[in-house]
């Protein structure tokens, strides 16, 4: 045995996660009550949301830099208060314009949970188990997803919808004292066994990463970014889609109200902790019975990429619990990619880059995040017109079903080399492998 700690770690990076999802989707769930209440367009919408995912996008790269500046620690804390005290200023503001200011702020907060969260896994775990404790702590957006439908629109009706922005916000104060608490670098936590500290920093010579000599810009210059950017760029908006368009979808085409919107939604989230947990396990296990890391990653993520494609038969689907059972499949292979897409700045790039890495592949996702939005409104806004806004979800599940395909090629031509070794020798890298 070689200790659980590290586990312990994980969970408390899970738990982020969950609260993460928890505060973002508030205003998905309530969308249809705060539309009435502001008389809010779906293009009205669609802006939130983009105000969200740009200032989303900027704060990939500066809390990136920053927390691989101050250290895992500082970094989540600050990005933790940052985005509770957004989520409960939900509950304050008083018109569109309002919330178009804290929604921004909730996006530059949130945006330092997975570059703080996969760099502490970097610290905490060998490179065999990064994908399996990346796949744990994304569950946490799926469970994220679960606990939103059960819980926000239950505290909307009993308290009033400024009720769920608040109670959610609070849980990221809670977090925040225990992870202050506990958390420290492996080396500086006096709780660790000597067996567990070194387990955790074996590295399998395929796994060597050379030192980064450059600059941060000099990270632009490498394939390995440009990879995980470009998957991330059209993988994400998939999954923002799922997140923010869902309540709509079930109640523009199966007439779902507030009350009745839970469940469905449950549904398709549960099968996102599995898609997650399972997508992580799959990769690890391969490379624990011999496979190359490179290999077992992209043979991975090629499945969870094939198993998005059937949404492109939505049209042909009236049954709402075969279309749950799509899009349930669909969701946790999103997540099954993204517990591997994740690991490949860890698998790449030594500990001190790796949240700039993320930084720059989260805003990546994010301007993805943006643009599909703008398009999802106006598709929206158009079918809804004149009377077709099955057709519209129709055309935008084609989109989302082929996105996971084409970004596994663009992967696949980019990254060539094994982990850990520069496709291109340069003069801002050091040869010598990182200890």
């Amino acid at each position: 045995m070689n200790g659980k700690y590290r586990w312990m770690i994980c969970g408390l990076l899970f738990a982020a996660t969950t609260i993460n999802y928890i505060d973002r989707q508030v205003l998905s769930l309530l969308k249809p009550l705060l539309e009435q209440k502001f008389g809010w367009s779906e293009k009205d919408y669609s802006y939130l949301v983009i105000i969200f995912q740009a200032c989303y996008a900027a704060g990939f790269l500066s809390c990136g830099k920053v927390i691989d500046k101050i250290g895992t620690r500082l970094g989540y804390a600050l990005c933790m208060m940052i985005w509770s005290l957004a989520s409960i200023g939900h509950a304050i503001v008083g018109g569109t314009v309002s919330f178009g200011i804290v929604r921004g702020l909730l996006g530059f907060g949130e945006s330092g949970n997975f570059p703080s969260a996969l760099k502490a896994v970097s610290e905490w775990f060998p490179a065999k188990e990064r994908s399996l404790a990346i796949g744990v702590v994304t569950a946490g957006t799926s469970i994220g997803a679960i606990m939103a439908p059960a819980t926000v629109p239950w505290l909307a009706v009993m308290w009033g919808w400024q009720a769920a922005f608040i109670i959610t916000g609070l849980s990221g104060f809670i977090w925040l004292a225990i992870w202050l608490r506990i958390y420290r670098l492996p080396e500086d936590t006096p709780a660790l066994q000597a067996d567990e500290l070194r387990y955790i920093r074996q590295s399998p010579a395929e796994n060597d990463v050379p030192e980064f000599k450059g600059r941060w810009i000099d990270l632009l210059k490498m394939k390995e970014t440009w990879a995980f950017a470009i998957g991330k760029f059209m993988t994400d908006p998939i999954w923002f889609f799922i997140l923010f368009w869902l309540p709509s979808y079930f109640a523009d085409r199966y007439h779902l109200d507030l009350q009745h919107l839970g469940f469905p939604l449950m549904v398709v989230y549960c099968s996102t902790s599995i898609g997650s947990v399972g997508g992580g396990w799959a990769s690890s296990f391969l490379i624990g019975h011999g496979w190359k890391v490179a290999s077992a990653r992209r043979l991975t993520m090629l499945i969870m990429a094939l198993l998005v494609v059937p949404l492109s038969v939505s049209a042909q689907v009236n049954s709402m619990w075969l279309m749950v059972a799509l899009l349930s499949v669909a969701a946790g292979a999103h997540q099954g990619w993204s517990a591997n897409i994740y690991s490949i700045p860890a698998d790449y790039f030594p500990k001190e880059m790796i949240a700039s890495v993320q930084g720059i592949g989260g805003m990546a996702g994010s301007i993805g995040g943006i643009l599909f939005p703008v398009g999802i409104g106006i598709v929206l806004d158009h079918y809804r017109h004149i009377n077709s806004i099955t057709t519209g979800y129709y055309l935008l599940f084609i989109v989302c079903s082929s996105a996971y395909v084409l970004a596994w090629c663009v992967i696949q031509l980019l990254l060539r080399a094994k982990p850990g070794k520069a496709p291109v020798a340069s003069p801002m890298m050091d040869t010598k492998p990182a200890a």
